[in-house]
């Protein structure tokens, strides 16, 4: 007779890996031993690799012996490594000169070395491979010499120019960055953005409530408006407002300028109580509950339906189960760097292996949810040479001070995921890619893609860490109905914050596969799809008049009292506020 399980050790155990993954801020380190390992043990038992290595090493530093002996004498000496594309630790031209130029160039083939050593070990697995590499970029970019201030000479001018005032300011922001995380308050500056405004202030009014959102009606400008409405399903690892920020910067309000009739979700901040809320209830209870009171306030007409980052995945899903029950209430549907297939999802993909997921399981499964905070690590180590180094080199040691943006402050304003609907996410989405491999059940059965027949928008941008555009791309490979496709200059976020009177030298690529024509792939699409300067906004609002009926007519009154659906308070909404 087997013995009977002993349900109190599980949970024990279970007790303490939550605990360490609270304090390594739910990054698995046991997901980096795997590959380490792997590479060490492989690469011991490979004698012509560490032959090789050991060559290229004596090489590298015999080159570099010779061109130190030129370059001492010889300040316009070639040099011998040049730091890779978007790589800007070394833009100060003072890195150029002796000695700092023997500095750079020591740096450069040392981790040209190491990125060696990490590739094309026998016997590592593609995946362990790869995750090496990344490592070894990570120590190299905390390493660098820019990030040593005597070493670094745009640190070493400005001190002696200063008199060290600047490393005094930089200690200040230090404690001041300190203060405010343990009092649980937003970077400097962040207060000069206020909800409601200074951000998110284009009328409306929430229409409906339920307990995972809010349905926010936006009013009218226009005398008449286009016949469909367009809904807009935003992330809910994020706040809502990235699409309404200043209003010079509002997608919202310039969408409602151009004659259109707005709706937008804007998702509560789930705590410990919403644990057990699953991907399931975001779709049944956020896009198909605002899809019904959309349609109750507009009677007859379809619906224009947006979704950006986690919010076009779940729209998508929604889209596939509507298509399966042929509910064809979609005029069309847009996907802003949201991802339908995970297989190409970028660097993300080598901190989302079984371990990272089970350590962020056991994270969630003690605390009920998981902080945006806890993810931040892992989001700037993707791009930690931008986004994490020269922050802090800039604010603490050269001592200036963050310029805070509105984008900044809505970047700074946090959530919260119930536990069990990122874990759904984060294994059938994000490990297991079950929505484009066919295995993607709703209510117990398989929906496809394939099915929708409602034309899709599919943008991507072009520095995207988070949706890398290939991976967004790959929806054409899977859609069986009219796809257009737009590539954005820009990131996750400034990409899509792309107002038509902003910043000059944007631009974007755009070109439509019909329904029926060939598959092309990203790359052969990057090639041949014609660039357009300026904002994307506008190309989108002509494809939304195309995907439509093309007609105008008197704006949708507010809300639909006779179907429970009354005007309530003001927008931004409640949910918007919650901490």
């Amino acid at each position: 007779m087997p013995d009977a399980p002993l349900p109190g050790f599980a949970t024990l155990d279970r007790s303490i890996r939550a605990a360490q993954a609270r304090a390594t801020q739910g990054l698995s380190p046991v997901a980096l031993a795997a590959p380490l390992a792997d590479w060490a043990f492989h690469l011991a038992r490979a004698p012509g690799k560490q032959m090789a290595l050991a060559l290229r090493l004596q090489v590298a530093a015999t080159r570099y012996a010779l061109w130190l002996a030129r370059a001492a004498g010889d300040p316009s000496a070639a040099p011998l490594a040049a730091p890779q594309p978007g790589d800007r630790r070394f833009a100060d031209p003072a890195w150029s000169a002796w000695p700092f130029n023997a500095v750079m160039q020591a740096s450069l083939l040392a981790e040209a070395w190491w990125v060696e050593a990490a590739r094309q070990v026998p016997g590592v697995t593609r995946r362990h491979e790869a995750q090496v590499q990344f490592l070894v970029r990570q120590l190299a970019a905390m390493g660098a010499p820019g990030n040593v201030p005597w070493l670094n000479p745009t640190v070493i001018a400005r001190t002696l120019q200063e008199g060290g005032a600047n490393l005094l300011r930089g200690l200040g922001h230090w404690l001041d960055d300190m203060d405010r995380q343990l009092a649980g308050l937003p970077p400097a500056g962040a207060e000069d953005f206020v909800i409601g405004r200074d951000l998110a202030v284009t009328p409306g009014r929430v229409v409906f409530r339920n307990d995972l959102m809010e349905l926010i009606q936006y009013a009218p400008t226009t005398e008449t408006v286009q016949a469909e409405p367009v809904m807009i399903v935003p992330a809910w690892i994020m706040k809502y407002y990235v699409l309404d920020l200043s209003p010079q910067n509002s997608l919202v309000r310039w969408l409602v300028g151009q004659g259109h009739s707005v709706f937008m979700l804007s998702w509560k901040n789930p705590d410990e109580r919403d644990r057990e809320t699953s991907l399931d209830d975001y779709r049944r209870r956020g896009v198909m509950a605002a899809l019904d009171a959309v349609a109750a306030i507009v009677p007859g007409r379809k619906v224009h339906a947006c979704g950006y980052c986690l919010g076009g995945t779940i729209l998508a899903i929604a889209a596939a189960t509507m298509a399966r029950e042929h509910d064809d209430r979609l005029a069309s549907m847009t996907l802003l760097a949201a991802q339908t297939d995970f297989a190409d999802a970028g660097e993300l993909m080598l901190l989302a292996d079984e371990a990272q997921v089970g350590w962020l399981e056991d994270l969630m499964w003690d605390q009920g949810y998981l902080d945006t905070h806890q993810m931040a690590g892992a989001f700037q180590m993707l791009r930690s040479n931008e986004l994490l180094w020269p922050r802090l080199l800039r604010r603490y040691v050269l001592g200036e001070a963050d310029g805070m943006t509105d984008l900044m402050a809505w970047n700074a304003d946090q959530t919260r995921m119930p536990a069990r609907m990122h874990g759904e996410y984060l294994r059938g989405l994000f490990l297991e890619n079950r929505l484009s491999a066919g295995r993607f059940a709703v209510e117990g059965r398989v929906v496809a893609l394939r099915d929708i027949r409602a034309p899709i928008f599919a943008l991507g941008t072009l520095r995207d860490h988070i949706a890398p555009w290939r991976s967004v791309y790959k929806v054409a490979l899977f859609a069986d109905t009219d796809v257009t496709y737009a590539l954005v200059d820009g990131g996750h976020n400034a990409g899509i914050v792309s107002e038509p009177d902003g910043r000059a030298g944007r631009g974007f690529q755009l070109m439509t596969r019909r329904h029926g024509e060939r598959y092309m792939d990203p790359d052969s699409w990057a090639t041949l799809a014609p660039r357009h300067e300026g904002s994307w906004w506008l190309a989108w609002r002509d494809w939304l008049v195309q995907a439509g009926s093309g007609q105008r007519v008197a704006p949708p009154p507010m809300g639909a009292p006779e179907h429970g659906l009354a005007p309530r308070e003001a927008a931004p909404g409640l949910y918007v506020h919650m901490k």
